[in-house]
């Protein structure tokens, strides 16, 4: 038994007027449904001392209830700021800057400021294209993580917009404050451990902070060591490591330890002893350079010279919270010391 006869055009025209999407909440409707003003919605969520509790909580259930969102761009036009923070990554590949953007996080978080993260890939196209996004976006401020301003947009940028930069060094820029950790001393703690064990020729391989490859040099010469300097450069990434610690293994003698750039490079290191059938720490001493939570594994157990990320991130968030309230303030450094976290890819010379 059939039913009577069902008008399918109503039923897409419904369907049609059922997916619409909603028109969004505005500051009026919020004023309407709180019974206030709109210029007392506006003082309650921007954080006005000078708000009752009951008129505060009303206008703040009003928000929920319709499900209204402060527009950021009308806000960034009053206050003239955005409350939003540009972070440019040398490498997100690296847990290196990831665990810096942590701490960096966290601090700018208890400031009132969001940030923008973008990724270079050590890319001077990238760097640029990611400058000009922010600039765009108008953020109050730029943190550089692992990338010293020498292009003209980063230099022009650094004129008029707050910046710090982590993790380099030789920067001369007026307003520009930096955030470091004494690579020097890093350097001297590693090669200090390995002569320690009794090692002689310790190779370095170099990667992008020269600093600590000249630490590398100084500690060899202070143990009157440089008869045995070898320097293999590479770029910051395992596979240039292994390339790196493959050309150093091949000479003869070998060296009987490897300092790498950073823990990233000393991966490589690894793959590269294994491909030649090389025990570590039996053959080869292996020391990293930032304790990356990498080098903790158990199967890996890195020795590392430990670069505090989280303070090094919340140093910076602090430095530009204070630069963006006062940016006539003349340039900062604040350097880190670093400590080595001693594992188990260190041994003592056998042969």
């Amino acid at each position: 038994m059939s039913g009577p006869p069902v008008n399918t055009s109503t039923i897409t025209e419904l369907r049609e007027v059922d997916t619409l999407p909603r028109p969004r909440p505005t500051i009026r409707n919020v004023a309407e449904r709180a019974g206030v003003s709109k210029s007392l919605v506006s003082l309650v969520l921007r954080g006005s001392p000078h708000v009752s509790e009951h008129r505060r909580q009303a206008v703040l259930q009003a928000a929920r209830e319709l499900g209204y969102r402060p527009n950021a761009v009308a806000r960034s036009l009053v206050e003239g700021r955005t409350h939003l923070v540009g972070a440019l990554v040398a490498n997100l590949h690296n847990p290196f800057y990831a665990e810096t953007l942590d701490g960096l996080q966290e601090s700018l978080h208890g400031d009132g400021l969001r940030m923008l993260i973008g990724n270079s890939q050590w890319d001077p196209a990238f760097e640029d294209e990611a400058v000009e996004s922010f600039l765009e976006l108008r953020v109050d401020g730029l943190i550089l993580l692992g990338i010293a301003p020498t292009s003209e947009t980063l230099i022009e940028a650094t004129a008029y917009t707050p910046t710090v930069v982590v993790g380099e060094r030789d920067i001369e820029l007026d307003g520009v404050d930096i955030v470091v950790d004494d690579d020097q001393l890093g350097a001297r703690l590693a090669i200090d451990h390995l002569v320690g064990l009794g090692h002689k020729r310790i190779a370095h391989i170099e990667g992008q902070r020269s600093s600590r490859c000249e630490g590398y040099l100084v500690a060899m010469r202070r143990h009157s060591l440089a008869p045995y300097i070898m320097v293999e450069a590479a770029d910051s990434t395992e596979d240039g490591g292994r390339e790196a610690a493959l050309a150093l293994l091949s000479r003869d003698p070998r060296p009987t330890a490897i300092f790498a750039a950073n823990d990233v490079v000393a991966l490589g290191v690894l793959s590269a002893a294994g491909e030649l059938g090389l025990s570590v720490p039996d053959d080869l001493s292996v020391v990293g350079y930032d304790n990356t939570h990498l080098s903790a594994s158990r199967h890996i157990s890195l020795t590392s010279v430990d670069q505090p990320r989280r303070a090094m991130g919340r140093s910076a968030a602090a430095l530009l919270s204070d630069r963006i309230g006062d940016p006539a303030k003349v340039s900062r450094l604040r350097e880190i010391r670093p400590e080595l976290i001693v594992r188990r890819s260190t041994g003592p010379v056998l042969s």
